[in-house]
């Protein structure tokens, strides 16, 4: 680990150049200047990066005019960034952190807070030259639109916008942008209860006691069906339950029908679609937000039933 970590400190300007090479501090010290493998070389490369996006996150709290406390942070995503060996750190995570930080006294608890739900989570922050973690999201939210708002589905095609790619940062982030901390706090809670799966800790068990015959699997599930959030068990009855319909995909639907006739009315270009969902930031109120996602979730089940 590089000096910074648990220092009360934190990095934002490069310790390593592009190619690999240590760089100078201002007193013409190096910093870390032994051999590094690839992983190690990645790390230190995205430390500074992690630094500018903490100077960026929830700047407008009183919390983080103590640097000690964007320190914290800091720390759990430079850890993080080296504990995840396969995605990293991306730029994103540092809002879904942010509210952990804030919470939980001991860092320490923070961070395992933060890793779990980066479990759930990461997938979002996957991409490739080719895709993007989002991308099955956002097809399912143009599936959505089409079947309970036909007429702003094809605006937005005709708009070049078909594909929903103005709803990633929505989808990434959980709509930390669009919303208060303590009303994403409130969506984050309400929505990760209704979407409990109490399946997905029995087929844990499974994988490590051996697994059980068929029969038994659907016994248990029967069995632990009421148990399900209210959002995964309707999703489970009517065979959808899937990580592309997540309750969040119902959300950012609910937010483009309240700004449907705005849509509808003004939007003459991609432009003036972001322009018009930015608008929303600070402007929404989650319950209601919320409410609206559920009715869309009912409707859109009720359509996909028929033939």
């Amino acid at each position: 680990m590089v000096p910074a970590v648990g220092s009360g400190k934190f990095i934002t300007t490069p310790i390593v150049t592009d190619d690999g090479h240590p760089v100078e501090d201002n007193n013409g010290a190096v910093s870390n200047g032994g051999p590094m493998d690839q992983r190690e070389f990645q790390w230190k490369l995205v430390l500074s990066q992690i630094g500018l996006d903490v100077v960026r996150t929830d700047r407008t709290l009183v919390y983080y005019e103590d640097e000690a406390n964007q320190a914290k942070l800091w720390d759990i995503l430079a850890v993080y960034a080296w504990v995840d060996k396969d995605i990293g750190y991306v730029q994103g995570m540092n809002d879904i952190c942010s509210p952990m930080v804030i919470l939980l006294e001991h860092e320490a608890d923070a961070f395992w807070c933060f890793e779990r739900a980066m479990r759930r989570l990461r997938e979002n922050f996957r991409c490739t030259t080719s895709s993007m973690g989002v991308q099955s999201q956002l097809g399912t939210l143009s599936q959505i639109i089409k079947a309970i708002d036909p007429k702003l589905h094809q605006h937005l095609e005709e708009l070049d916008g078909g594909e929903y790619l103005f709803a990633i940062r929505m989808l990434m982030v959980l709509f930390r942008r669009e919303f208060s901390l303590v009303d994403a706090m409130y969506l984050w809670e309400v929505m990760w209860a209704m979407e409990y799966n109490p399946n997905t800790y029995a087929l844990y068990e499974e994988s490590r006691e051996g697994s059980t015959s068929n029969g038994e699997a659907n016994k248990m599930n029967n069995k632990l069906l009421k148990q399900y959030g209210k959002f995964e068990r309707k999703n489970v009855q009517t065979g959808v339950a899937d990580q592309r319909s997540a309750l969040a995909v119902f959300l950012v639907a609910s937010v483009l029908e309240k700004k449907n006739k705005q849509l509808l009315r003004e939007a003459q270009g991609m432009d003036d679609v972001v322009q018009i969902l930015g608008e929303i930031t600070g402007n929404l109120d989650a319950k209601k937000a919320l409410k609206e996602a559920l009715k869309i979730h009912k409707k859109y089940l009720s359509k996909a039933k028929k033939p």
